[in-house]
């Protein structure tokens, strides 16, 4: 039987499960945090002005012009900077340079359910560290940690979109005795960043994807930004050619297109707040979110019965559950139009549970 060639870690191995894309049918989707509005034009732009002969050759292994708009966008030197095929393709890179078998890797939970299956795909030890009721993260996170090779923090967080401030991120940095992760795919929302530490930390390791806050969830691209000896080193642990030609170009463009950024940001923050004050007025709990996701649980309702029924409205959002944990719907913020569909058939199906 084929099977028993796998690792044993593999065959236990339940996978990561990514969010429904539904292939037929129209749906308002609300469930995997894409940006609900199209891609810059600019972008678009630059990967039609590529000469199709460039597709014949590999791409720039390193992303050379990614690097360098990237290096002035964010105020970083190009050398800080090191590209994957999105952030998921980072974390594994990570997990790959740092962690061996046995070995620990500490995370923050309820998180992104990607890290145990990293974990687990390494035989590597899942080693989480739950958040406190307010999602907050006290000092066990860096403590006991003799056989942690690897600690990871989303900011925001997901599913909460709840942040730890750069203070206590840099304490974290300061006591682990590895490498400490903040996962910033979705610091686009938020009010602040914790970039200018990496410079203070040479453990820090910041973690961005293009997926998010530049709608460019279909090019996969994601950028790392470390002291320069980290990046020199992972770049040996990463696929050759791991990001495409297209998908530099496009991120090269987005990147530099700081105007939409913001633009595109202003608008969704505004969408935002509006959906979570009339989430909050038909009875569901939301913790304060610096993402483009809300977090909603209803005290007296049940999660999956309310998932079930958007869906059947032809509407998606993400129901999920966490052990120990009270289970919810994480609602991703769309446009005006699809969020005033979503408020407008809710409080229909509450009335109904």
């Amino acid at each position: 039987m084929s099977l028993k060639y796998f690792r044993p870690n593999i065959s236990s191995l339940a996978g990561y499960t990514p969010g429904e894309q539904p292939q037929q049918g129209k749906f308002i989707k609300l469930n995997t945090n894409e940006n609900a509005y199209p891609a810059p034009e600019s972008v678009i732009n630059a990967i039609r002005a590529v000469d199709a002969s460039r597709l014949a050759r590999y791409p720039d292994p390193a992303a050379t012009a990614f690097r360098a708009a990237a290096a002035l966008s964010l105020g970083v030197e190009a050398d800080c900077i090191l590209c994957g095929n999105g952030s998921d393709d980072l974390l594994t890179i990570l997990v790959r340079a740092f962690v061996g078998e046995g070995d620990a890797v500490r995370f923050s939970e309820p998180g992104y359910i990607l890290y145990p299956t990293l974990c687990h795909i390494q035989g590597a030890v899942a080693d989480p560290v739950r958040f406190s009721t307010d999602w907050s993260l006290d000092d066990r996170f860096s403590t006991d940690t003799e056989k942690v090779r690897l600690a990871i923090i989303a900011n925001p967080n997901s599913p909460s979109g709840t942040v730890i401030g750069a203070d206590q991120i840099a304490e974290f940095a300061a006591t682990l005795p590895c490498p400490l992760v903040i996962d910033e795919a979705y610091v686009d929302f938020a009010d602040a960043d914790v970039l200018a530490l990496v410079t203070q930390h040479p453990n820090l390791l910041v973690t961005r994807s293009l997926s998010k806050s530049y709608a460019l969830a279909g090019l996969r691209f994601g950028y790392l930004v470390a002291q320069p000896q980290m990046v020199e080193r992972l770049e040996r642990v990463k696929d050759s050619y791991n990001c495409d030609t297209l998908s530099i170009v496009g991120a090269t463009a987005a990147i530099s297109d700081q105007n939409w950024r913001d633009e595109n940001r202003a608008k969704i923050k505004s969408t935002r707040t509006r959906m979570e004050e009339a989430l909050t007025n038909m009875g569901f709990q939301i913790p304060p979110s610096q993402a483009n996701f809300l977090w909603c649980i209803h005290p007296d309702k049940d999660a999956r019965e309310i998932y079930d029924r958007l869906k059947r409205e032809r509407i998606l959002v993400r129901y999920m559950a966490y052990a120990d944990w009270d289970d919810g719907v994480r609602i991703t913020v769309g446009t005006d139009s699809q969020v005033d569909a979503l408020l407008q058939v809710l409080p229909q199906i509450l009335a109904q549970i």
